[in-house]
């Protein structure tokens, strides 16, 4: 008993100190407040965290935002959608023609050919000439009468030099002169005279001989008018005349196409009014000439106007 209390007695000056050290702490950690900076959580506080993030129904902060993201996302593969179909469609399309329902044709050439007619056609002219001092050899002649077959006389006359009193006395025998005798039209005008819509002749010359040139192929009534720069009453051009015919009847030009073999004059000057034109070159002599559609026959014609 006497070492019990002893052992009692020498601990309880250690024991007592270090008991109230122990009892502090504990008072301490129960004394603080929380606060944002503190390091640790209460066991509550992490339960009630735990369900926050488990809880089903419950919608993030940034909601409004994963919105406004979603739709710009769908917004942008509708247009992108959108944008593909376009470029296909245009892809398909491309090629087709805007169907034409009013035609600028050329005669000569276009509708009949001088080779066929050449007799009927140039066979006064010839003479004319051939009674001419034209200053050029006979060679020169016989190329100059070759390129008259599908150029105007003047100015094949001018490109070989024919003397002026040559020329002048021949223009006097082209003014007065008619076709009197029957022509016949290319085999390919069915195509032109089957082409649905209003058909205008527009061709530059002599007035008469252009005149009777239509009369004497009966085709006059498969047109709406005839339309003749004469070339020694007018300084108009092709381009003129499709002016003209435009404003007189108030037309479209989006539904003009412009027929002729020459690249330098109706499809040149239909070119350069915006409009639409078919170059008809047989003998392929303007490879490297501008325009819209061409061929070496109206094969293609319907198609070119959209008529196919």
């Amino acid at each position: 008993m006497s070492a019990i209390l002893s052992l009692t007695l020498s601990a309880t000056p250690e024991a007592l100190s270090a008991r109230p050290a122990s009892l502090s702490l504990e008072a301490s950690s129960k004394s603080l407040k929380k606060s944002d900076t503190f390091p640790f959580k209460s066991s509550d506080e992490s339960e009630d965290n735990a369900n926050a993030i488990v809880a089903p129904n419950a919608a993030p902060a940034n909601t409004p935002t994963i919105i406004f993201v979603s739709l710009v996302i769908i917004l942008f593969f509708n247009i992108k959608h959108k944008l593909a179909f376009a470029v296909l469609f245009f892809l398909e399309n491309k090629n087709q023609t805007t169907m034409k329902s009013i035609f600028f044709i050329d005669l000569d050439n276009t509708i009949y050919f001088t080779k066929p007619n050449e007799e009927q056609l140039m066979g006064g002219l010839y003479h004319v000439l051939e009674q001419q001092d034209l200053g050029i050899s006979n060679e020169q002649y016989q190329m100059a009468k070759k390129e008259m077959l599908r150029v105007p006389f003047q100015k094949v006359a001018l490109k070989f030099g024919f003397k002026q009193g040559a020329i002048d006395n021949a223009i006097k025998y082209l003014v007065n002169g008619e076709v009197t005798s029957p022509l016949t039209p290319g085999e390919d005008y069915h195509f032109i005279k089957s082409l649905k819509g209003r058909k205008f002749i527009v061709t530059a010359g002599f007035h008469k001989k252009q005149t009777t040139k239509v009369k004497m192929l009966g085709i006059a009534d498969d047109f709406e008018e005839i339309y003749i720069v004469d070339v020694t009453t007018s300084n108009q051009n092709k381009k003129d005349a499709f002016e003209a015919l435009i404003h007189k009847y108030n037309l479209n030009t989006n539904d003009i196409l412009v027929i002729g073999d020459d690249a330098d004059s109706e499809i040149k000057f239909g070119l350069e009014l915006g409009l639409t034109t078919f170059l008809l070159d047989p003998e392929n002599l303007h490879p490297d000439a501008e325009t819209t559609f061409r061929g070496t026959n109206f094969s293609k014609l319907h198609e070119a106007a959209g008529q196919a």
